[in-house]
Formats: C-alpha cells, structure tokens, sequence
C-alpha cells in the first residue's frame, strides 16, 4: 500500500522561507510523476509545481522565481523550498505521485497535506 506524507508546513512571516517534504513509502516498483498542489481557503486546488524525473520541472506563474521543486530518488522524497512567501501563498500544500505499483498498476496517490500560514 502506497502512502505519500508531507511534512514542513507552519506559520511564517511576508518574506520568509520554507521547505516542504513529501515522503512516498510502501511497496511499489516506480514513481513516474510527482507535483505539488495547494488549496486556499474558499478556492479550488491549483498546481504549484511539477517534477516529472529526468525532466525539467514546471513551475505556476505566481511562484515562478520564489519556489523551487526538487527530487530524492534514492529517498523517495520530493521537496518544495519556498522563499519570499506572501500572504497568497497561504494554503494546505498536497503532494501527488503518480506511482507504478507491483502489478504495474499505475495511479495517482495524494498526501492528506500539510498547511502553510504567512502571516504578520
């Protein structure tokens, strides 16, 4: 059974930094895609940045040049470093992979999020 689970959410001011992990365990045989997506209060979900592996990552305009995504193959894991936060950027961050499984089933898995606060 595949679980995606983030970490690194908190509470920042304008202008601060975080890093968000997103830690994919369980027994399946590849992860072909992973993204970040965020969802603030009242809104729809949004793609936030994508990391297909052995591609270049895709970024939304709103984060373009703050944020950058990157991989840990050998761990699993996808990050998220966020810099120069503002107050729009506050939302609940989830995780996506699309993942290969053992029967060479694939799907998409979500994480259940963690939530990101900028804030004065």
């Amino acid at each position: 059974q595949v679980q995606l689970v983030e970490s690194g959410g908190g509470s920042v001011q304008p202008g601060g930094s975080l890093r968000l992990s997103c830690v994919a365990s369980g027994s399946f045989a590849s992860i072909n895609f992973m993204a970040w997506y965020r969802q603030a209060p009242g809104k729809e979900r949004e793609l936030v940045a994508t990391s297909p592996g052995g591609r270049s990552s895709g970024y939304a305009d709103s984060v373009k040049g703050r944020f950058t995504v990157s991989r840990d193959n050998a761990k699993n894991t996808m990050y998220l470093q966020m810099n120069s936060l503002k107050s729009e950027d506050t939302a609940v961050y989830y995780c996506n992979a699309v993942i290969t499984d053992r029967t060479r089933d694939v799907r998409p898995y979500w994480g259940k999020g963690t939530l990101v606060t900028v804030s004065s």
